[in-house]
């Protein structure tokens, strides 16, 4: 331990001693030598792999994870859960749990050189009447412990510390996978590897692939302190602050009084023992927090700036997911929350493929939208990494031009780039959508995640999004609670599961009572409409009224079986 900063000391040396270990369990397959065959292989056992099995388990297909640590993650590393990931984790179980544990925030502030005001404050929950916030704080540990205490209750799920993957065999009918643990080697057989072994993938370079993008060159040093002040939840950022002149900091509070400050230090040829040097560390924290300021240090580390992903996502039956498939720069919280979006895109797909009821195609869809959805998040932290560290004297005069002028001009305030912050990606290119044929306004039109608002059923509050739950939805705008002829049929292509909504401005028997009438307004529904919903909640199409023919072809569109109508 350190004598001179016995607090630093102590949080390096908690990043080598996690919260918990993990036992490894010696697997059968070590002593019957036989090679057992499992649906799906997770290598990886973060946010997303861990995720993945708890997904593919709600859909009734068992995996195993491979994690070759003992431990969930060593430092609060990801910490800013987004609207959108929460209601996903939602429906995995352990959105209430981080509830509870979480800091809620939806604000933000700006702040510039000394000025004790902020130049301007952003809301990121325009629309207040949602379940959940714009976003929590939270140490990735405890979203990594709630997704684990799920598996270790699921059946269908296993997962397996101290294991990792050393081997890949991809063949068109499986993938063969070589396991590494303590006690030797052994191989299991599967439908479909999983990679979501974070941003070093081996299974990437054993593949032979590898990552396009930029590599930014600025370090950020971030220091997690846990201390008790009156600071309040939300996230704070400063340009060109006195205590880091010339270059950008940020705050934000976690959970258990623990701060995150992360400090801009320089470009990429930084001498990486001097700033991560206790006297260095302990100097920057003191300058942003008061020289007498009582402390104590939970986590330091030193990143740079990356925005890179793979050319495509699916190599045959191994599926890239997570930090493995893409990179974004930390501003932005865009790493973990598009993580667990790769989760929900994933998984309702692998599992109809694996069951046989839907095509093949409807993997290459996963590569399509999400590898869309990463080249947006990729965009979205480019152009903040740009604006934060400008590379030029061109691009310096702008941002502090730009920033001059959200002083006093509201216009000027847009182009104020803190970090865009995570949202959903709207699938507007995907090749599962049907293409409007009535009008609409723009909002909730196909590609589009369903937006929230609160119902009741028989005087019982709820959300809207709980009961669309994880399969296709046909939901139905009725003003009396009226349903169409054919309505109820079975439409659907063969295997897939459809659920029936009734949605009324009126407390009818069987229906969602939208009280508020925002489900009327988000969706701009009149009496018939009809949406066609995904099992990831985004919308697949939606009709003025409904007709059995239409909704047939966007199901079956929806499910990769019919792409060109």
């Amino acid at each position: 331990m350190n004598a001179k900063y016995p607090d630093l000391g102590r949080a390096r040396q908690a990043a080598r001693q996690p919260r918990r270990r993990y036992a490894f369990r010696r697997p059968a397959e070590l002593d019957e030598g036989e090679v057992r065959h499992v649906p799906v292989v997770i290598a990886g056992g973060g946010p997303t792999g861990l995720a993945m099995a708890v997904e593919l388990a709600a859909r009734g297909v068992a995996s195993v994870v491979l994690e070759k640590t003992d431990t969930v993650s060593d430092g609060s590393r990801a910490i800013c859960w987004a609207k959108r990931t929460l209601e996903i984790f939602d429906r995995l179980g352990v959105a209430a749990p981080m509830m509870e544990k979480g800091v809620v925030w939806n604000t933000g502030k700006v702040f510039v050189g000394a000025r004790g005001e902020p130049v301007y404050t952003f809301d990121l929950l325009p629309d207040k009447q949602q379940q959940f916030p714009a976003f929590i704080n939270l140490q990735q540990y405890y979203p990594e412990e709630f997704l684990v205490a799920r598996i270790e209750a699921e059946p269908l799920a296993e997962l397996r510390w101290l294991s990792e993957v050393v081997g890949v065999d991809s063949r068109e009918d499986g993938v063969g996978v070589t396991v590494g643990t303590p006690d030797g080697e052994y191989r299991l057989e599967s439908d479909c590897l999983v990679a979501a072994d974070g941003h070093r993938s081996p299974i990437r370079n054993m593949l032979g692939l590898d990552f396009e993008g930029r590599v930014f060159e600025d370090h950020f040093l971030i220091a997690d302190v846990r201390m008790q002040v009156d600071f309040p939840a939300e996230r704070r950022f400063w340009f060109d602050p006195p205590f880091n002149p010339g270059q950008t900091s940020l705050l934000h509070k976690q959970a258990d009084d623990v701060w995150r400050i992360d400090f801009q230090v320089g470009s990429y040829d930084v001498d990486r023992d001097e700033v991560l040097s206790d006297e260095n560390v302990d100097r920057m924290v003191r300058a942003f927090l008061g020289p007498d300021a009582e402390f104590e240090y939970e986590w330091v580390s030193l990143y740079t700036f990356q925005c890179r992903r793979m050319r495509s996502f699916v190599h045959d039956r191994v599926i890239f997911a997570g930090d493995a498939a893409h990179l974004v720069s930390p501003f932005g919280a865009r790493g973990a929350n598009g993580g667990i979006q790769d989760v929900d895109n994933l998984g309702w797909k692998l599992a109809l493929v694996l069951a046989g009821t839907a095509p093949r195609a409807l993997l290459d869809s996963y590569d399509a939208e999400r590898v869309c959805g990463a080249d947006e998040n990729i965009l979205n932290s480019s152009r903040s990494t740009d604006f934060l560290t400008p590379k030029n004297a061109a691009s310096r005069a702008f941002r502090d031009a730009t920033l001059k002028l959200a002083e006093s001009m509201p216009f000027a305030r847009a182009f104020v780039n803190s970090g865009r912050l995570s949202v959903p990606c709207v699938l507007d290119d995907s090749p599962l959508n049907t293409p409007d044929i009535d009008p609409f306004t723009d909002r909730m039109r196909p590609g589009s995640p369903c937006l929230d608002a609160p119902v009741s059923v028989d005087g019982r509050r709820g959300w809207f999004l709980s009961h669309l739950g994880d399969a296709f939805a046909l939901v139905l705008f009725s003003a009396a609670g009226e349903r169409p002829a054919g309505f109820d049929d079975d439409i659907a292509p063969d295997g897939i599961p459809v659920e029936r909504i009734m949605v009324s401005d009126s407390p009818a028997a069987s229906a969602l009572y939208d009280s508020a009438g925002l489900l009327k307004r988000h969706y701009d529904a009149t009496p018939g409409t009809v949406y066609v919903v995904r099992p990831d909640q985004h919308v697949a199409a939606r009709f003025r009224s409904f007709d059995a023919a239409l909704v047939r072809a966007a199901l079956a569109r929806a499910i990769g079986a019919n792409p060109a109508a």
